[in-house]
């Protein structure tokens, strides 16, 4: 690597990434209509995946104060439930909510991810800013503010994982959450570009979490909690870096003891851009389904064949699903499943139900479903195999595609066609007929949790774009609390 002598105690200039970021945080302009209105209906769709995951107790178990009875009156509050927390914890409980039931956006180059994620933080540090703001007199941040903060924290992720895999030295992607939403959070609290480098420092500092909890035979809820851990543990740092504690220079770079040679392999990262709003406005939405996004086509190929297959179970031999590397490499699983997050990572199980019943719900990952045999029959039935193509179009920053083909053959010889599908229809190249389907979403997972009219005063203000973006944040958020 390329860091300073290991033996001398001078401080070196801090790293071209952290200044890039901090740059990028504290000085750029984003006008593209096109970032803001995307991220507009991304707030939305985040949302929608927030209030679906109150369906599940073993999400709501997690919300709340960690110590019981310890909120913090005129704190951040959580959507869809009464608590006010302090913005870490607020962060953490909003995360949570978010990734779930794995609905919300999704980025996928050399690593993957959701930038979505860093809603929790920043959602929870806006409103309580704003309440403070308030009770003290002065100007409340507005949604444009929290709209520009996602599109910044989705470009940070998103270019960091352009070029560089996180996943193949085994650590997982919410290490960019954390990077991300420090960086953006910082900024928020009214950190200097200094602070904003320190805090993001300390950011990498931290390393990343093992992938552990995402792959077999260990695969468990934690995958559906580590970002909300992520974003919370951000919040702290920039809280930190608020103080003035130091940040150190060469966190990444540094010889033997730094990111690069301890965590990479000894590799800097690569870029082949800069930081502008690329990534919000070619994120891809998870409207349909709740599945792990690389099977996303997959399933829509098995809801085309089900009318098909449906009544003749018994007479399949086999089944072929050509899908990307990484699709290979992350979700084609075989042997028992264990829970709903080993099944909604398996791509196997995520095509048998939509081609049995018809549908792909996130109930449909419990053990009632579950249990159904004839599951587990297909899934035995189905071979996976990398398509060069989709990989190869998956990787190009012009396309950006999630190809799945699936083709079903009998015993008598026969087969269905082979029914190929390149991008979901939460990709950018599909955005008009997705986004009523994204609406849709919102609407249905919101409006039976909230009171009728203050959730048709909602509907009415998110129906909005302008009037949504100049909302006081604290007035946005009492819309959503109960």
């Amino acid at each position: 690597m390329s860091g300073h002598d290991i033996r001398s105690a001078k401080r070196a200039e801090p790293d071209q990434v952290l200044i890039d970021i901090a740059d990028y945080v504290c000085n750029a302009e984003i006008d593209s209509e096109l970032a803001f209105e995307t991220a507009h209906y991304c707030l939305l769709d985040t949302l929608a995946c927030g209030f679906q995951a109150l369906d599940y107790p073993a999400c709501t178990k997690l919300l709340g104060p960690v110590v019981p009875g310890a909120t913090l009156a005129g704190g951040a509050r959580v959507p869809g439930t009464s608590y006010e927390l302090d913005p870490v914890l607020a962060a953490f409980n909003i995360g949570a909510m978010i990734r779930w039931l794995d609905f919300n956006d999704t980025w996928l180059a050399a690593e993957w991810g959701h930038p979505s994620d860093n809603l929790g933080g920043i959602l929870a540090t806006a409103d309580y800013l704003s309440r403070l703001a308030r009770a003290e007199g002065k100007e409340p941040l507005s949604m444009r503010d929290v709209l520009l903060a996602m599109i910044k924290a989705h470009e940070i992720q998103g270019v960091l994982a352009l070029e560089n895999s996180y996943n193949r030295v085994g650590l997982d992607h919410v290490l960019l959450v954390r990077v991300a939403s420090t960086a953006v959070v910082t900024r928020m609290l009214g950190g200097s570009r200094e602070r904003v480098i320190n805090a993001v420092s300390n950011a990498w500092i931290d390393g990343g979490a093992l992938r552990t909890y995402r792959h077999a035979p260990n695969t468990g809820s934690r995958k559906s909690w580590a970002a909300g851990d992520a974003t919370s543990r951000a919040v702290r740092l920039a809280l930190i870096a608020m103080t003035g504690e130091m940040g150190y220079s060469s966190a990444l770079s540094a010889k033997t003891w730094g990111y690069y040679d301890v965590l990479f392999k000894g590799q800097p990262f690569a870029f082949t851009q800069g930081y502008g709003s690329y990534v919000m406005e070619n994120i891809l939405f998870k409207i349909s389904f709740p599945a792990e996004f690389h099977a996303q086509t997959a399933v829509e190929a098995g809801m085309t064949l089900h009318l098909k297959v449906k009544d003749r179970i018994d007479d399949i031999e086999k089944i072929v699903i050509e899908t990307q590397e990484p699709g290979v490499r992350i979700i084609d699983k075989t042997g028992p499943l264990d829970n709903p997050a080993d099944r909604d990572h398996c791509i196997q199980y995520m095509t048998a139900v939509p081609m049995i019943f018809g549908r792909l719900t996130a109930a449909d990952y419990e053990d009632d479903i579950a249990g159904d045999p004839r599951i587990d029959a297909l899934r035995d039935k189905m071979e996976v195999r990398e398509n060069e193509r989709y990989t190869k179009d998956y990787f190009d920053a012009d396309k950006r595609y999630i190809g799945n083909a699936i083709q079903v053959f009998f015993k008598d010889g026969s087969s269905t066609e082979r029914v190929e599908v390149h991008f979901p229809i939460g990709h950018r190249n599909r955005r008009d007929e997705g986004i009523p389907v994204l609406i849709n979403k919102f609407e249905t997972s919101l409006a039976g949790k909230l009171r009728d009219r203050q959730w048709q005063k909602l509907q009415a203000l998110c129906a909005d774009q302008r009037k949504l973006a100049e909302t006081d944040v604290d007035e946005f958020m009492a819309l959503l609390v109960v």
